[in-house]
């Protein structure tokens, strides 16, 4: 888009959502930032997920406001007794978009599916491979490890065979990354020498078409075909805010209807302004200090110990999420089913800190770094400010703190690659499993992948997460996940901080929002109030 339309579409976005509810309805959503991009394959953070659920529909779904998974694009489904064979009915009569590239010939069916897989899984021969992507997030939750094939039975029949049981392999199926796409409009584009158009100009089969996107915006209109009925809401843009501070001024002078991740600094007068409504629910996030134990003297689990009994973690809940979250104790969230609620959290004690660090040998005047990242998270809505709590903390026990941060590509790539000694870093669950924290954060081969940043690895603990990722035994999977994260606890390769509510902000005149527990915002039901 050019400079002057992108100004232009920036004053019709203020205007239609400052407007009355009038005949066709836009929703203005002030999303926390610019997504990376429109590609279900290639999304990797939140912003980009949100940004692409409108367009797009999986086989499978979570229910408004939980993670039960649900059917979606595949009506039924069964899996065999072995566990290794997942065979999906799909819907019939489900109609893709059209853009001034494409227009489909037939609904969708099952070779978009083997598609929509196949062009992220290694060595496939799959039509779709485009722009030399390596899919890191389908690879990050292990699917190119746990899928051996993807197959047709008939045009709505289709299976998967997996290489072992895998327990968390359904809702892994409900995620972003695991959309259907048009096996059709990428052979068209490849076949006019553009595939690159088939990740820019994306086309599913979600309640919203993507009408135009630039630098500050993007535009959804209605899809009338869509399965489940035409969305009441006629225009979707999300206007990309980067501040909560922006994005509450926006709320409030009516710039926007719903503001992601409102500051929990804010949730107070939010929720006495009579124009707003606050959303809140219990999230599946964690935020935490991770400790590169590659480094000394942290391969010392005292030294560990010690950082944990040296931090004021009440202090920082209530300076950072005052009312909005709770003490984490471990790598789940609280409200994870699998939980340990017998595990307490280190308790705040600097002269135990000060003895395990003196029997380590740790002696006065140690300097080490701590990195934050540059902008808020539902888990650390203000990653700098904690930086320097935790510093301050730090600093009596004669430990000097060199505090840093950098742009968040350079951030998250500094920390898969081992580069820092403390960092402030957060989880949001991806699909309601536990796995998606236990193995995705602390396994031995994430510490190899990099999301395990940290850098620990324990075989008693790996053994125990890995047979509970085997099993769909839902009592089996608590228990050895509540010894694995007993291990962990007495590992001490994390300080974990607090497990925090998903927020979001809405005006009044906002029907049918729910917040998700895995933070996610979606459209389909929503209406504003005439």
């Amino acid at each position: 888009m050019t400079a002057l339309f992108l100004r232009a579409f920036a004053l019709v976005v203020a205007v239609l959502a400052a407007a009355p509810s009038a005949g066709a309805k836009t929703l203005v959503f002030c999303s926390e930032g610019k997504p990376e991009t429109l590609s279900p394959s290639h999304a990797a953070s939140s912003v980009a997920m949100d940004a692409i659920r409108p367009v797009f529909d999986t086989l499978v779904a979570f229910a408004p406001g939980t993670t039960d998974v649900v059917p979606a694009l595949a009506e039924s489904w069964t899996i065999s007794p072995d566990g290794r064979d997942y065979t999906f009915r799909l819907r019939p009569g489900v109609a893709f978009h059209s853009n001034k590239d494409f227009a489909p010939t037939r609904p969708m069916n099952a070779e978009d599916v083997v598609f929509s897989f196949e062009r992220q899984l290694p060595g496939s021969a799959a039509a779709g491979k485009f722009g030399g992507a390596d899919y890191a997030e389908f690879r990050g939750i292990r699917l190119t490890q746990i899928v051996e094939r993807v197959e047709a039975i008939d045009e709505r029949t289709v299976r998967f065979r997996l290489k072992r049981p895998d327990a968390p392999f359904l809702a892994d199926l409900a995620m972003p990354i695991n959309a259907v796409q048009s096996f059709e409009y990428a052979f068209r584009m490849r076949q006019q020498g553009t595939p690159e158009r088939f990740d820019r100009r994306p086309v599913g089969t979600g309640p919203f078409r993507l009408a135009d996107h630039g630098d500050i915006a993007i535009r959804y209109q209605a899809f009338d075909g869509h399965w489940r009925g035409r969305p009441k809401i006629d225009t979707l843009v999300f206007s990309f805010t980067p501040t909560a501070s922006s994005r509450l001024q926006k709320l409030k002078s009516g710039e926007c209807h719903v503001a992601a991740s409102p500051d929990p600094v804010d949730a107070a007068a939010i929720e006495t302004d009579p124009r707003l409504r606050l959303s809140a629910t219990p999230g599946l996030t964690i935020g935490y200090l991770a400790v590169n134990t590659n480094r000394k003297p942290f391969d010392d689990v005292r030294v560990r110990r010690a950082i944990n009994m040296a931090i004021d973690r009440e202090a920082i809940l209530s300076a950072i999420y005052p009312g909005t979250a709770s003490l984490a104790a471990g790598p789940l969230p609280a409200t994870s089913w699998a939980s340990d609620g017998t595990i307490e959290p280190y308790r705040y004690d600097p002269p135990e800190a000060r003895r395990l660090l003196l029997e380590a040998g740790v002696t006065s005047g140690l300097k080490i770094d701590l990195w934050y990242p540059p902008d808020s998270r539902t888990y650390n809505p203000d990653a700098k400010r904690m930086a320097h709590m935790i510093a301050v903390d730090l600093e009596p026990l004669g430990i000097m703190v060199e505090e840093n941060s950098a742009p968040w590509q350079s951030y998250w790539r500094k920390l898969m690659d081992g580069e820092t000694t403390l960092a402030l870093a957060g989880w949001i669950g991806d699909n309601g499993d536990p796995d998606d924290f236990m193995e995705t954060l602390l396994s031995c081969s994430a510490a190899e992948r990099g999301t395990n940043i940290a850098r620990w690895c324990d075989q008693r603990y790996d053994r125990l997460v890995g047979e509970a990722s085997r099993t769909t035994d839902r009592k089996r999977r608590a228990a050895l996940y509540a010894e694995a994260q007993r291990i962990f606890h007495d590992a001490a390769p994390w300080v974990p901080i607090a497990s925090a509510k998903m927020l979001s902000a809405t005006r009044a005149e906002v029907k049918n929002f729910v917040t998700s527990p895995l933070g996610f915002h979606d459209f389909a039901a929503v209406d504003l109030a005439e």
